[in-house]
């Protein structure tokens, strides 16, 4: 048997057919016993690590091309997928096993009348297509994720990482086939081609979730009518309170920088007031200097430390680097109003003592994940308790921040009754409902 994701569709009418069979095994693994699904992750984990030496390689042959091809630093920290990472991802299909099965809850139950009964029950939303720059790792976060909540899912990773996602679904796939369950339910694209008709099957595919940059991002919203899930920009900001702990705020902030720079949730602006900058800004350039962290600042940053002068241009841009610009502010006010204004909604930090300042930041900062003395960089589906993450949401509707299963299921009302009709509800000696919960 040839594994689906060998196969990469030529036209527009084999990717309509695809797209097919990916919907209706959807819809066979949405009824899926939960059982059967754990089973079904414990299988896929085994057969990654099994094909670990296989996916190790691809991923090598992906680097050194991508090198070859002059890679951008950041864009390189997401493609490279050593032993370590493997492991944390494998970890993560067997985290996602553990967890309760999001589908089948029952969110209403409601007597409307005597023999009339609602639910409103927590079901699939059916196809994800998920498109991705570099991050190899997302296809296993995003297929144990897919499987566990009966979803299927028809990925898209970047040609820099084309071998690695190959390695990696034809690994899924078969730890699936062991199982019973249809392989079709996790399928790979591997042409920017294919990218584009993606894109067009909003009869077949329900949600659309992009990982990457802010321009790959909004052209994929700019490109389809099918929904979008997923944050353009990772603009984060750590604010240094009056009342900080300066050994702590510079702790969290060289976190948030330098535990992985290239990720969404690392921190691009430093605010900081007034009141203790001197003293902060002079211990703490020392420390995020010996890490080779580049710094910009201000007018009144560069009065204290000598670095390069910050731009307007900074206060917006994710550098996704060891970059850091380096704002003083005159007060909380002052520090909430930039962040409103700069920040992208994705994750922002207080480092403060103060329990009254901590709660205003907090209830007044607009985003996703708004944090009290801990760093930016626990924006995350796997430590939130996800298991993982499809991606982090910026957007006011739910779901928002990281997204795990919850974000992954979407409900129907089911309504049992025994003849009943509306017109006994209805007109001078309509029958009044009940209207009492179960």
């Amino acid at each position: 048997m040839v594994s689906p994701a060998t196969v990469a569709p030529n036209s527009t009418a084999s990717l309509v057919e695809m797209a097919q069979r990916t919907r209706a095994s959807a819809r066979l693994l949405g009824t899926t016993p939960t059982e059967q699904k754990n089973q079904a992750l414990e299988a896929i984990a085994r057969s990654l690590e099994a094909s670990a030496p296989e996916i190790l390689a691809a991923n090598q042959a992906d680097c050194e091309a991508a090198k070859a091809d002059g890679i951008p630093s950041a864009l390189y920290a997401r493609l490279k997928l050593d032993d370590t990472k493997l492991k944390g991802a494998i970890a993560g299909v067997r985290d996602v096993a553990k967890l309760p099965d999001p589908i089948g809850t029952i969110q209403l139950h409601r007597e409307l009348d005597t023999g009339l009964e609602l639910k409103r029950v927590t079901c699939p939303l059916g196809v994800l297509g998920v498109i991705f720059e570099a991050r190899p790792d997302a296809v296993v976060q995003i297929s144990s994720l897919a499987v566990k909540s009966g979803n299927g899912v028809i990925l898209k990773g970047g040609k820099e990482a084309i071998r690695s996602c190959e390695a990696l679904v034809k690994a899924i796939q078969q730890g699936l086939e062991q199982v019973g369950i249809d392989p079709a339910v996790v399928q790979l694209l591997t042409t920017r081609e294919e990218t584009l008709e993606l894109l067009k099957l909003d009869q077949y595919v329900d949600l659309i979730i992009p990982r990457g940059s802010n321009s790959f991002v909004r052209f994929v919203q700019d490109n389809t009518r099918i929904p979008v899930l997923g944050h353009a920009d990772g603009i984060c900001h750590v604010y240094v309170d009056k009342t900080a702990d300066v050994q702590q705020a510079i702790a969290i902030t060289l976190d948030s920088k330098i535990q992985y720079p290239a990720a969404c949730n690392a921190v691009e602006t430093l605010l900081v007031h007034q009141a203790i900058a001197t003293d902060f800004l002079l211990e703490a350039v020392t420390v995020l200097q010996a890490k080779n962290v580049e710094l910009r600042g201000d007018a009144r940053t560069l009065e204290i430390l000598n670095i390069k002068p910050a731009t307007e241009a900074d206060w917006s841009t994710e550098y996704s680097d060891l970059i850091l610009a380096i704002k003083i502010v005159d007060s909380l006010e002052d520090a909430i109003a930039h962040i409103n204004t700069y920040g992208s909604r994705h994750t922002e930090a207080i480092v403060t003592n103060h329990a009254e300042t901590a709660k205003t930041f907090m209830a007044q900062v607009d985003a996703a994940g708004v944090y009290h003395n801990c760093s930016t960089r626990f924006a995350d589906g796997f430590r939130y308790g996800f298991g993982a993450e499809v991606g982090i949401s910026t957007q006011k509707m739910p779901p928002r921040g990281p997204v795990g299963l919850e974000g992954l299921v979407t409900y129907k009302y089911q309504l049992e009754g025994n003849g009943h009709i509306v017109a006994t509800y209805a007109g001078s000696n309509a029958k009044p409902f009940t209207h009492r919960n179960l």
